[in-house]
């Protein structure tokens, strides 16, 4: 815990999307359930690009939003925490540690001296190795929460009922890029814009036939599209499920950080894009800043800045940068506010929260997957509609 206003941040929470991924991916466009692709050198350089932009922020002492008493060359472990969503080709888990590359390179003053007297530098220049806590999707539901929520299926169905003007206005679109598809069923705008934005990114013969005008296209119609999907008409609604099984690790976070034995000053989530269209919605950032609609980029972040005011409070800003569109991070507004205290955070937010597997399991209608069958279901209402069994 640290100094009043104007002396720096008490710490930052992190979220981050991961870089560029190769074209190995399965996502399954009527559940969502999917498999990872793997991480190309581009994405890899997106996102240590990311750590170095997140370095001169929080690290340099001659930032205003400099960490007050980070460690600034030496990576202090129990200084950070770093979580991220594993499985199949692992492209978020590898974002993460090209990430903490960029925010903690390699050092000569990565050494240690042995009892004999020799001192022994880490390889690769000193190269610098901060442990991430990867998270399978069978182990907790807290980075993929939508996946195999039986609510979640209800709520798409009923977003693709309301899409059917969107697939209308999309017609003559549709129509134009199917010479490109390479068979691919053209109802399936995500997994469409998906397909070209990788063969536009790295298949140079598709890059120099495809329209950029179709490319927009796409790009507007995938937005609108998960944008629906991961939204919904209330802030603890089910289509917002991707931040609200987040939401507690970002309060309980932002709290220790205000506690006097506190170490950690900056913890990291690296996730896909989901979260991120929840999170804008919940806090009514779309409404100030109607940019940030739809599918963030490939390496963007979000951040949570905590410092202190003058009389002392704890002061929560929430800050984007959109990958490599925007220079620097962007201030954006919280239920209209620029900033609000943790408390008034976490009143405005705590209610919408999914705090536990077993809440996860009732929230979701889901009995048996995700470590729900170890749960008692006797007394659920909606299982059981005439009392207890």
């Amino acid at each position: 815990m640290v100094n009043k206003s104007g002396a720096g941040l008490i710490g930052v929470i992190l979220l981050a999307r991961h870089g560029d991924r190769s074209d190995v991916v399965f996502q399954n466009y009527t559940t969502y359930n999917s498999t990872q692709g793997y991480l190309t050198p581009y994405g890899s350089s997106q996102e240590y690009a990311l750590g170095q932009y997140l370095r001169d922020t929080y690290l340099d002492p001659g930032s205003p939003s400099y960490i007050q008493g980070i460690s600034t060359d030496i990576a202090d472990v129990d200084q950070l925490f770093v979580q991220a969503d594993a499985g199949g080709g692992n492209v978020i888990l590898d974002s993460a540690y090209a990430l903490l590359q960029g925010l903690y390179p390699p050092t000569e003053k990565s050494t240690i001296m042995l009892a004999n007297g020799h001192t022994v530098e880490a390889p690769l220049g000193g190269y610098q190795y901060i442990p991430v806590e990867s998270l399978e999707f069978w182990q907790a539901s807290l980075l993929t929460s939508w996946m195999d929520c039986n609510y979640f299926q209800l709520h798409m169905g009923r977003v693709n009922e309301a899409l059917k003007d969107v697939a209308s206005q999309a017609a003559p679109f549709l129509q134009a890029v199917q010479p490109y598809l390479n068979g691919m069923d053209t109802d399936f705008l995500n997994m469409i814009y998906d397909y070209l934005n990788v063969q536009y990114i790295h298949n140079a013969t598709f890059f120099r036939s495809f329209p950029e005008t179709l490319m927009q296209q796409a790009r507007h119609f995938a937005n609108v599209h998960e944008q629906r999907v991961f939204t919904d008409t209330a802030q603890n609604a089910v289509g917002q499920i991707p931040i609200r099984t987040i939401w507690p690790w970002i309060f309980w976070s932002l709290g220790n950080m205000t506690l006097p034995n506190n170490q950690v000053k900056l913890a990291l989530t690296e996730v896909d894009y989901k979260p991120f269209i929840s999170l804008f919605n919940v806090t009514n950032a779309t409404v100030t800043n109607p940019d940030i609609f739809g599918i963030v980029n490939y390496a963007s972040a979000v951040a949570f800045e905590l410092s202190q005011d003058s009389v002392g409070d704890h002061v929560v800003t929430m800050k984007f940068k959109n990958g490599t569109d925007d220079a620097e991070f962007k201030p954006l507004k919280m239920f209209g506010q620029v900033n609000l205290t943790l408390p008034q955070m976490i009143k405005a937010l705590d209610w919408t929260t999914i705090n536990s597997t077993i809440n996860w399991c009732f929230g979701c209608n889901q009995t048996v997957l995700r470590g729900c069958s170890v749960y008692n279901y006797s007394n659920d209402p909606f299982l059981h509609p005439g009392g207890s069994a």
